[in-house]
């Protein structure tokens, strides 16, 4: 595990511990970010869907009639195409680096 945060840490991903949640752990980079969940051994498991920090929470990234927005409750913004790039890559390192050696269930 120390290896994978040190590999996030390398491509600007930082975890952020949410108190009161023992079981998951955020993953920032940017304006980004995404729920990880800790399995009973400690070690990370799936990684949730990752959106676009805001005031109002994690707003996800939704397709309208062919457009991107942000969305979250009472909020959404249009996405930018460099928004939608810089999301799906930050969605990618962290599954790379977190689901390497791990086989699919």
């Amino acid at each position: 595990m120390t290896r994978q945060l040190e590999q996030l840490a390398q491509l600007g991903i930082a975890p952020m511990d949410v108190p009161g949640q023992e079981r998951h752990t955020f993953f920032v980079r940017g304006e980004f970010a995404a729920l990880v969940e800790r399995t009973r051994e400690g070690a990370f498991g799936r990684v949730g869907t990752a959106g676009l920090m805001s005031e109002r929470g994690l707003a996800m990234l939704m397709w309208r009639e062919g457009k991107p927005f942000f969305v979250v409750r009472n909020y959404e913004a249009e996405a930018t195409p460099e928004s939608v790039n810089a999301l799906r890559a930050f969605t990618a390192d962290l599954e790379r680096i977190l689901l390497e050696g791990q086989t699919l269930q």
